[in-house]
């Protein structure tokens, strides 16, 4: 007989200040292993936060003629309490946020790491998060750990958390959870930016866990998972169960091969009608273009140099670790460039030091737009001619999350986190025409922090198109996003490359996400002399 893990009926989901689901009713039992999907905004990380204790779960009061109708009262039970992990991209963020504010290299006078991945564990395992404080025992021996092993992390434990890349941070995000000893691990969209051996080792990782989940909670070494994903894509195969949400409430609940059928009945609408939705999205894309051409000519005024970037022997590492040897590498205008290597090969140290974020950029011979690096140009001097989209930025914008929609985007003419000067009605006008095309009509003056991740990466990819600027740097652009705005996006990104203004570089794991623009890659191969190669298609 199968026991209810978690029982929802006739609950709401809600904060203190308001209601975001009025309505759910869910159980989850021995034996399911559940995936929670649905699209940006539509109620499922609303669902996930309430189940990691960031929103509360709270019964529904019965109406009178429920209660004469003898209908099911409200109930919420839960086994698991508040001894519940989440592992996020949002959970990642917030995880770099606190390190920057720990972060004590001006006082120092020398370059503070920060906690590295060894301490970081050690704090759920009788350490303290003081800086400089001293590790536990165990600390000496988290190599041999199964945990660690079955994360894959021996080989990052000391390295400063702000130093590791999207992949390695997750996964030791993950690795401090199973040690929490929590009962109940909440993954949710842990494959976005992966690379193919991460991904490998995570569906590994999945598959092992779940086989060896018992029914009696309190016997059970490994906690019980529920997977939560934006797309419909690299699902385990021991996911049994899937729970949809759309707009703010369950659009299905059952057995996966059932949501299978369904989804491809749903393709096949939606194929159907894809040409004349991206036809329409590229007429109304074209019309915003030509009505900012005056601004955007005004930001690029100046002669564009056919060498926009050139990096020559650039070597960066910290300690004896070395990220870039002896780079040789030149992006001319318009001759687009795919970056692509494994998980902390350097691709995102790469576009730091084209943004100016890795101070090692004053110390190499890099070139900017014809200009050598520390010789005069302000910080402000490149990023008028730059968009950006990051983790880094994603972060930044994170910290000053009460900005509302409309001057995130306006943000993106002025090369700022948030908005500190009176826009033009110019500005104005444009970014809400921006908003309208990504789907955000009516929602100008929601706040930023309001979004759900995808929601907020879609804006962020927006804010860096707005000023069509020579370069526009693209680092994982759709994380987070689900398929209707992942398919937005890239038919966004094929537009402004067609326009002839803009260069992208784009890093992404996904190939499905390479545009045809891209003829031109970097390939990162760490470990290897030399450590790239470069190939023209």
């Amino acid at each position: 007989m199968s026991e209810n893990f978690i029982t929802i009926q006739n609950c709401r989901i809600q904060d203190r200040s308001r209601v975001y689901i009025k309505n759910l009713s869910w159980t989850f039992k021995s034996g399911e292993t559940w995936l929670v999907t649905g699209p940006n905004g539509g109620g499922k990380a609303d669902f996930i936060k309430a189940l990691s204790g960031a929103y509360e779960i709270t019964p529904n009061n019965p109406s009178i003629e429920e209660e004469k109708e003898g209908k099911i009262p409200p109930l919420y039970s839960n086994v698991f309490n508040n001894n519940v992990a989440l592992v996020s991209l949002e959970a990642a963020a917030a995880l770099i946020e606190e390190e920057r504010q720990r972060d004590e290299s001006e006082i120092l006078g020398r370059e503070d790491i920060g906690r590295t991945g060894r301490q970081y564990i050690c704090e759920v395992l009788g350490g303290s998060s003081r800086k400089n404080a001293p590790l536990p025992p165990i600390a000496a021996r988290l190599e041999s750990l199964p945990q660690v092993k079955l994360c894959g992390i021996q080989n990052v434990l000391d390295r400063g958390l702000r130093y590791m890349s999207t992949g390695e941070i997750r996964r030791t995000l993950l690795c401090r959870a199973l040690l929490s000893n929590c009962k109940l691990l909440i993954l949710s969209d842990p494959f976005a930016g992966l690379d193919v051996e991460s991904r490998g080792i995570l569906l590994d990782f999945f598959s092992t866990i779940v086989s060896r989940q018992e029914k009696v909670l309190s016997d059970s070494p490994f906690p019980s998972i529920i997977l939560s994903m934006e797309r419909y894509h690299e699902i385990p195969s021991s996911i049994n169960r899937v729970l949809e949400f759309s707009h703010g409430k369950i659009s299905f609940v059952g057995k996966r091969d059932e949501y299978e059928k369904n989804l491809k009945e749903r393709q096949k609408e939606k194929e159907a009608l894809r040409s004349k939705q991206k036809e329409e999205f590229l007429v109304a894309l074209e019309k915003i273009r030509l009505s900012s051409d005056a601004l955007t000519n005004d930001i690029n005024s100046s002669p564009v140099p056919d060498s926009l970037i050139k990096f020559e022997n650039v070597n960066v590492g910290w300690g004896d670790h070395k990220v870039l040897v002896n780079l040789n590498w030149e992006v001319k205008k318009g001759k687009h460039w795919l970056i692509r290597g494994p998980n902390g090969s350097g691709k995102t140290t790469i576009l730091e030091l084209i943004t100016g974020d890795n101070m090692q950029v004053f110390r190499e011979n890099i070139s900017l737009f014809g200009k050598r690096r520390g010789s005069g140009e302000t910080i402000w001097d490149i990023k008028r001619q730059l968009g950006i989209v990051s983790y880094r930025l994603h972060v930044e914008y994170r910290m000053v999350g009460g900005t509302d929609l409309e001057n995130v985007i306006i943000s993106g003419f002025h090369d700022s986190i948030g908005l500190y000067e009176q826009p033009s009605d110019f500005e104005i006008a444009s970014a809400d025409q921006w908003l309208n095309l990504a789907g955000f009509k009516g929602r100008e003056h929601e706040a930023f922090s309001s979004l759900s991740y995808g929601e907020q990466r879609a804006i962020l990819i927006i804010r860096a198109a707005v000023k069509q600027p020579r370069v526009l740097i693209l680092d994982e652009p759709c994380h987070g996003l689900d398929e209707n705005y992942r398919e937005k996006i890239l038919d966004l990104l094929e537009k402004v490359a067609s326009t002839g203004t803009t260069t992208l570089l784009h890093v992404t794991h996904d190939p499905s996400e390479v545009l045809e623009c891209e003829k031109n890659i970097l390939n990162l191969q760490p470990g290897q002399d030399p450590m790239y190669s470069i190939e023209e298609l």
